[in-house]
């Protein structure tokens, strides 16, 4: 098993990348903002198995917090992360500051298009400018061949997509399923935050969803959107912010099930004050 390199400069990073390129080796990327859990480390062991080195990047990217309590109390656990990644093979760890990634203020504004101006788009303005500067800089620096993205941030990858298509990066954009808690959760760094008992509340949002494929065979889309939305609403701490029902390529809300062959549900709840996301499939 390789060394694995802890590396906080971005032109150290490119010499080292630049060696491994020399020998023959692909690069592979995982973007993170830290606080791994089993979803992250499943996106380094798949970046492991098909390239010749993993960079994994952990920073907390202010840009794409439009909540400023959200980002004082996201999740930091640098020492436990590199315990991880060293265990599941990582070859580099990027961990820079907020002044390596942002010298400067970054005022680039991208026009990301339609799906982007949807679901989170819209109730968390900025969110994805802020995502779209910072995936570009680690792209522009380390030039993966493969960057891996979770589909628990199921419209962030619609978007990453774009922007690469976009700023022309030759990068594959590699989507990788939910990895789920045994009761059916999604894994997020946020659950952590989480209270025992709002803990205990949360795993209704998957249930539910689960719930929901059997409902939907037999109601219209608008009533999957409200047995969902209700059901979740009834729950102590529980708040929907929002459930649509989308076509899974454009990310546009559907009014019927006949319109698209990929049809997401993605929904964002407040357990307390901690915001979960989650999505499901009803037809791929």
């Amino acid at each position: 098993m390789c060394i694995m390199e802890i590396i906080s400069k971005t032109s150290d990073l490119q010499a080292r990348i630049s060696a491994y390129r020399k020998e023959g080796k692909q690069i592979g990327l995982v973007p993170t903002m830290g606080a791994l859990h089993d979803g992250h480390l499943a996106l380094v062991r798949r970046c492991v198995a098909e390239n010749g080195c993993c960079v994994v990047s952990v920073f907390v990217n202010p840009t794409q917090f439009n909540d400023k309590n959200d980002l004082l109390h996201y999740p930091r656990t640098p020492e436990a992360d590199c315990a991880l990644l060293e265990k599941a093979g990582c070859h580099i760890v990027f961990m820079p500051s907020v002044e390596e990634m942002y010298p400067q203020e970054d005022t680039r504004v991208f026009n990301l298009g339609a799906v982007a101006e949807v679901m989170e788009g819209k109730y968390r303005p900025g969110h994805f400018n802020g995502v779209a500067q910072i995936v570009s800089k680690l792209f522009a620096a380390v030039t993966p061949d493969r960057a891996y993205f979770g589909e628990k941030d199921f419209q962030q990858i619609a978007v990453i997509r774009e922007m690469n298509r976009q700023l022309k990066f030759p990068t594959e954009i590699i989507a990788c399923p939910i990895v789920r808690e045994a009761d059916g959760m999604a894994l997020s760094s946020r659950n952590r935050r989480l209270t025992p008992e709002q803990r205990k509340n949360a795993v209704n949002i998957s249930q539910t969803l689960f719930k929901s494929l059997t409902f939907a065979e037999q109601h219209s889309v608008a009533e999957t959107i409200a047995f969902v939305t209700e059901s979740l609403n009834r729950i102590p701490e529980m708040r929907v912010e929002y459930y649509e029902i989308v076509d899974g390529n454009t990310l546009q809300p559907i009014a019927s099930w006949s319109d698209a062959d990929y049809i997401v549900g993605c929904i964002t709840v407040y357990c307390g004050e901690v915001r979960l996301i989650d999505n499901v499939a009803y037809r791929k």
